[in-house]
């Protein structure tokens, strides 16, 4: 006997609806047509209850699952090991490869799109970006600095009430970032794209004053075709110092152009109310300026097409001044680099 279409609680309300016809006089194949069931099957509600059995449908219990909750778990663990350690190249887990992972350990076929949707529907699981760590990193300097050297630089600032600055530089390119996008299945999404190396290189920096709730940011963009250098560095810290005046705290990394140019250091020797401070080697994350341009870049900017580098500026020059007058969107590129100042 097939079961007839609809929920447990449709089946039982349908059950029951017969039986209430039925004790005000309705004759069974009346019942039926209305109900739009076989006439037998009102019978046999009558007789379940009269004889106490009940009406209550069960749900479907539907198929017998291959795999237990015990071996999905087990999956789960296996997966967070990453791809790498189960043999593939890179550490990228596709649905293919998860339905792989499956069929090799429990023997058990599964089609990629439903592995998706029980990753999705049992553990939470979803598609997402991984976060890049450079190799280079040294984990245990990182910790040593956020835990002794962050605190030290913090207390200082607080103490010569200055403000903390970020810093950082970026280069965008006619050739754009190109990330995934919806578009018809079965149809390429064709990009028609300049191949010039024409760029356009970026200062910037997120502020924090010790008394502020909120960061701000500044930033400068350099004409076409030129690189960030140590005198441009020097000329916008100048206009950084116009603009904030007081006491500067200088965050930034260790590159060559900065801290280890002539120029800097010669400026930096003028400056009594400024201090430099350097990040850990290869620790973007801990400066929150790195958010502005991954924003830019892989968000605001991603498969840009622009036709030369001044609609290029343009571009650059609506993003960032939209983004200095956000002030949510700043405050989570601070938060995002988890420096213990949580606004």
């Amino acid at each position: 006997m097939t079961r007839p279409i609809g929920t447990a609680a449709e089946l039982e309300r349908r059950r029951r609806r017969a039986v209430e016809l039925l004790d005000q006089g309705e004759s069974p194949t009346t019942i039926a047509r209305i109900l739009g069931v076989h006439e037998t099957s009102v019978h046999r509600w009558r007789r379940m209850a009269r004889e106490g059995a009940g009406l209550s449908a069960k749900p479907h219990p539907g198929p017998t699952p291959l795999l237990s909750t015990e071996k999905w778990l087990q999956l789960q663990q296996l997966l967070l090991r990453g791809a790498s350690k189960h043999g593939w190249p890179n550490g990228l887990w596709t649905a293919a490869r998860v339905a792989a992972l499956i069929k090799r350990h429990f023997g058990v076929d599964y089609h990629p799109e439903h592995v998706r949707r029980v990753l999705k529907e049992r553990f939470d699981w979803s598609s997402h970006k991984p976060e890049i760590r450079p190799r280079e990193q040294n984990d245990k300097e990182v910790e040593r600095w956020l835990d002794d050297e962050l605190p030290r630089i913090l207390r200082d600032a607080f103490k010569r009430e200055a403000t903390l600055v970020f810093l950082d530089e970026a280069g965008f390119m006619l050739t754009p970032l190109v990330r995934r996008s919806l578009w018809p299945r079965g149809r390429t999404q064709i990009i028609d794209a300049l191949q010039r190396h024409d760029r356009i290189s970026a200062i910037s920096c997120v502020t924090l004053g010790v008394h502020d709730e909120q960061p701000e940011l500044y930033f400068e963009l350099l004409p076409e075709g030129l690189n960030v250098r140590a005198e441009n560095i020097v000329a916008f810290l100048n206009d950084l110092r116009r603009e904030l005046r007081g006491a500067l705290t200088i965050v930034w990394d260790r590159h060559r152009i900065r801290g280890q140019a002539r120029l800097v250091k010669e400026w930096l020797a003028k400056q009594t109310e400024v201090v430099l401070e350097d990040l850990p080697a290869y620790f973007p994350k801990g400066n929150p300026d790195e958010m502005v341009w991954g924003w830019l870049k892989y968000g605001r900017l991603a498969n840009l097409c622009p036709k030369d580098a001044a609609e290029l500026r343009d571009h650059l020059l609506t993003e960032l001044q939209w983004a200095t007058f956000d002030r949510e969107l700043l405050v989570g590129f601070f938060n995002h680099a988890e420096l213990g100042v949580r606004l």
